[in-house]
């Protein structure tokens, strides 16, 4: 992740702290950037990161100061999660959302925290590529009335058999109680995945029900 972020030009290193073997290979490309970097031990990598098994190099970034874009799901299919606490989902889903080109995760008030470490970690990279900001289903709808609004729900249509637009908001709801009830009538189109006949299983998970409508949805 850290080489990935060394090409990120847009983001800023505050600081590195990387193993001699680590420095030694990345040399050229850190001196590029003139980045501040301190050399430790293994000893002290392993105290200093949040891993049981760290690797060679511990990045400290800024956040971004981002202004929240509206007009994205004008000409995008783009995310709103609309309660995600686990920060492993929250990660792979925006891993999902940079395989698939979506530009923007909106994430509600009451999702993790898009900067904590397992976040970061789950998203192997995405979250450097993919604007995320909190803000609530209902202004979004307010500032983009005519923007059509998916919603993944168990009744819902199914999504191999019914076309679906491939722009606007695609709305993933919390793992366990789904879409909140507030933001079911903000919905323009009732999406699901539908479940074999023979399956016992209640439901998927949330991550990788957002990956099969992506596929679905942004599919040429």
């Amino acid at each position: 992740m850290v080489q990935e972020l060394l090409e990120e030009n847009h983001l800023e290193i505050v600081h590195l702290y990387a193993v001699k073997e680590w420095l030694t290979i990345h040399h050229k490309r850190l001196t590029k950037r003139n980045i501040p970097l301190t050399e430790i031990l293994p000893a002290e990598l392993e105290r200093i990161s949040t891993l049981v098994t760290p690797n060679q190099v511990l990045a400290v970034v800024r956040i971004p100061a981002v202004h929240i874009n509206n007009q994205l799901p004008e000409q995008h299919m783009c995310l709103f999660l609309d309660g995600i606490q686990d920060p492993g989902n929250m990660g792979t889903i925006l891993r999902i959302a940079d395989w698939f080109g979506i530009p923007a995760v909106y994430c509600g008030p009451d999702c993790a925290d898009i900067y904590s470490s397992k976040v970061v970690q789950a998203s192997m990279g995405a979250i450097f590529r993919v604007f995320c900001w909190k803000t609530t289903l209902d202004s979004l709808c307010k500032a983009l009335p005519e923007v059509p609004v998916l919603g993944a729900v168990m009744d819902g249509a199914s999504v191999f058999e019914h076309k679906v637009p491939s722009h606007g908001l695609l709305v993933i709801g919390n793992e366990g109680n789904g879409i909140k009830p507030e933001n079911l009538p903000l919905l323009t189109h009732s999406i699901s995945i539908p479940r074999h006949p023979n399956s016992r299983a209640e439901s998927l998970n949330a991550a990788v029900a957002t990956g099969i409508l992506a596929a679905m949805i942004l599919r040429p």
